[in-house]
């Protein structure tokens, strides 16, 4: 028997490996998971031979196939991956495959498949780029482009395209979906399902990826978990509308046994492809691993460290004006904000919402983007002046995606409110969206962030974005027309135009907290405010998913007042402080109302912040999985393993009195560790009478030696803890 060795092409990094049969008119996925080491003939020819599934009983009398681009004309009855006609024609595309190309990074280090499709029914040519990097997330890249010359019938007519889909087929064992949902306050609430059979689609129309995002889909082996199980997953690098999915038929998917896509969800008409005209679907990231979730995220979080773009110095400790003064803007008030900002160890202002014209509530001045000369006669300068005489970073919050109606900028130009010419919809927070794609729009707004960033040398700019897209249509000549795709493009390009005209200047995505936070908006910005809740109850479980997929050192979590302005609830000072170490820190309290004893606190834990950051900002996330949802355990794992910091957490309380040995995950049961109780901030408050021994021994300036495989395969017996506190692990590895 001829070998099939020839017509497979494998690419593997990392403990994982992506392998593809270049079979015509379309190549399939012969295997995306677990490396299976080099392909040999032995492994080629089986894989092959392995790689069909039965010819059912009342179904097409070839068995089905399931290719790179599957459609109806291979027996796929499920979602297609390319979807589109020309005016009611061409809906059956047939595409085949005309070159293909590999570039490998070396051994084990993965590299690039480059497939070249034309399709003669449809007039299309599709590229098909996968990626897999050196750290073992695959990246699957789309782009169609119109040629009339391929079809005669149909080439004259505009193609309107309806949908473009990476799929990969996952195999039997994989029996259960984890995807998120959320609201304003209550970002990343993750939810599970069985993988039954139909399809589990999650469609994100509102414009951006949404507080609701699905955020990262996976599907895993039964009762996966941080640390065990098998799982694949997908995330969309996209800031506009989304489409995931999840979808079983009972004739399956080739040899797998269901699918997992994701994709830009398209409006009816968005995107029309006359002859030459081109489109890049937003970037399809998927990810293995067969040790749990945590081992997925280690995969991301790598993989965004290892950008040039990514930041690489400390990163500085904020305070964020908007909880302490609101649209309040005085500044002797500002000025005493400033000097207790310094004197705690703030290494950056951040002046927030309220210092452009007409802007003294949130129903007016939206893109008017001029310093309001009644509140600031003097400009921005006292306050900037102020800031960097303490050595400190300057900042500037700006909302350029909206409008208000009651600004000078629509009453001159309300074409450029995006929404239909018959009349706007409802307002959303007293505003509308600005029509960005627009080219004189985009100008504006690029020459007024420019000029003000020139004036002030600004270092820093807190983008915002309070509302859905609803009725997202740009206005002209030829009627409405769908505007998400072309605004999330627009935002990409003006980000970067920014970004170029000053070299340094780093900005911060928020959108009414964390309703826009997904690697695509990453490429673009330095940093996501997960959320406007600053309740450190709601804060934990938010932030601990956003890691999931964010990198400590991009998000932000900052410290509140102890009445918490979003849920009225309160929490002790330590708890607030502690919860926010494992991110990038910041304030949003009004340290002027607060009295010394506390201020002396808010200054160890900057101190903390200090001594931590280089640890947080670079290592191994791992969370521990524990059947008591009213606690957690979550931390971080120097990538050599030499340290580690845990937070053990309380958010209520339990049927059980004790929480028993907990497994600290991430550690070496070779090793032996130093364990030390922080108690900088504060001893947290106890629901007991005297805690487990090792903690007693290991509190305040006292260590304890504890043997790897005691802390990572026994576990510690962890004190129970009042509702709403935390405790603090400081572990070493004991250097021999």
């Amino acid at each position: 028997m001829t070998s099939r060795a020839d017509d497979l092409v494998a690419l593997r990094a990392s403990g994982a490996s992506f392998i593809l049969e270049l079979t015509r008119p379309v190549p399939r996925v012969l295997h995306w998971g677990a490396d299976l080491g080099p392909v040999s003939a032995d492994v080629a020819d089986a894989l092959v031979l392995t790689a069909g599934p039965a010819q059912l009983n009342n179904s097409p009398d070839a068995p089905r196939a399931f290719s790179v681009l599957p459609s109806e004309y291979e027996g796929w009855s499920g979602t297609p991956a390319l979807a589109g006609n020309a005016q009611g024609v061409a809906t059956t595309p047939r595409p085949h495959l005309v070159s293909h190309r590999v570039e490998r990074d070396g051994d084990d280090r993965g590299g690039r498949i480059l497939l070249d499709f034309e399709d003669a029914v449809a007039g299309l040519r599709t590229e098909l780029r996968y990626g897999l990097d050196a750290h073992g997330v695959l990246s699957v890249e789309v782009a169609v482009t119109r040629d009339a010359a391929l079809s005669p019938r149909a080439g004259s007519l505009p193609y309107t395209l309806d949908g473009v889909l990476p799929l990969l087929g996952v195999p039997e064992r994989a029996t259960e979906i984890l995807d998120f949902t959320g609201k304003w306050c209550r970002e990343r609430s993750p939810q599970r399902s069985p993988l039954g059979f139909g399809t589990h689609l999650r469609d994100a129309r509102r414009g951006k990826s949404g507080h609701d995002s699905p955020f990262l889909f996976a599907v895993g082996t039964a009762g996966f978990g941080f640390g065990q199980g098998e799982v694949w997953a997908v995330h969309l690098a996209w800031s506009g509308d989304q489409r995931y999915l999840a979808e079983r038929l009972p004739e399956g998917a080739g040899a797998a046994s269901s699918v997992l896509g994701a994709g830009e969800s398209l409006h009816s008409g968005e995107i029309v492809l006359r002859d030459g005209d081109r489109y890049e679907a937003p970037t399809a990231l998927f990810a293995w691993s067969d040790r749990g979730l945590d081992a997925v995220t280690d995969r991301f979080h790598r993989r965004l460290r290892a950008r040039a773009g990514h930041p690489t110095t400390p990163r500085p400790l904020v305070l964020n004006t908007w909880e302490a003064v609101y649209f309040d803007h005085d500044l002797d008030r500002l000025g005493a904000l400033v000097e207790r900002a310094a004197d705690v160890g703030v290494e950056r202002v951040v002046l927030d919402d309220g210092w452009f014209r007409g802007r003294r509530e949130a129903d007016a001045g939206l893109g008017d983007w001029y310093v309001d000369e009644d509140v600031w006669p003097d400009g921005l300068a006292p306050l900037v002046d102020l800031v960097r005489a303490h050595g400190m970073q300057f900042g500037l919050w700006f909302e350029p995606e909206m409008v208000n109606l009651d600004s000078d900028l629509a009453r001159s130009h309300p074409d450029w409110v995006l929404g239909p010419a018959e009349g706007l919809g409802p307002a959303a927070r007293s505003q509308y969206v600005l029509d960005i794609a627009r080219p004189e729009a985009y100008e504006f707004l690029l020459e007024r962030i420019d000029a003000l960033v020139s004036e002030y040398a600004i270092d820093y700019l807190k983008w915002d974005h309070n509302r859905d897209l609803l009725e997202a249509v740009s206005r002209g000549t030829d009627g409405d027309r769908p505007s998400v795709h072309r605004q999330t493009r627009a935002l990409y390009r003006l980000l970067d135009d920014l970004r170029d005209r000053h070299p340094g200047l780093e900005i911060e995505t928020c959108s009414g907290g964390g309703g826009r936070i997904d690697l695509g908006i990453l490429d673009h910005t330095d940093r996501v405010w997960a959320s406007d809740c600053n309740d450190p109850v709601e804060r934990t479980q938010i932030e601990r998913w956003t890691r999931a997929l964010v990198p400590p050192e991009l998000i932000g979590s900052h410290l509140g007042a102890a009445r918490s302005h979003t849920t009225s609830r309160v929490t002790d000072l330590s708890f607030r402080l502690t919860t926010a170490l494992l991110a990038h820190a910041g304030i949003e309290q009004d340290l002027t109302a607060v009295d010394d004893a506390e201020l002396a606190v808010i200054r160890r834990w900057a101190q903390l912040y200090r001594e931590f950051r280089p640890l947080v900002h670079t290592g191994r996330i791992v969370n521990a999985d524990l059947a008591d949802p009213a606690t957690t355990l979550s931390g971080v794992v120097a990538q050599d393993g030499s340290a580690a910091l845990f937070t053990w957490v309380r958010t209520a309380t339990s049927a059980a009195g004790q929480a028993g040995r907990v497994r600290i995950p991430g550690l070496d049961p070779a090793e032996t560790y130093t364990v030390r109780v922080r108690e900088d901030l504060g001893p947290a408050s106890r629901h007991q009478g005297d805690d487990p021994a090792w903690v007693s021994a290991a509190a305040v300036d006292r260590a304890i030696r504890v043997p790897g495989a005691v802390l990572a395969d026994a576990g510690l017996p962890m004190p129970t803890l009042n509702p709403q506190q935390a405790l603090l692990l400081d572990i070493r590895r004991t250097e021999h």
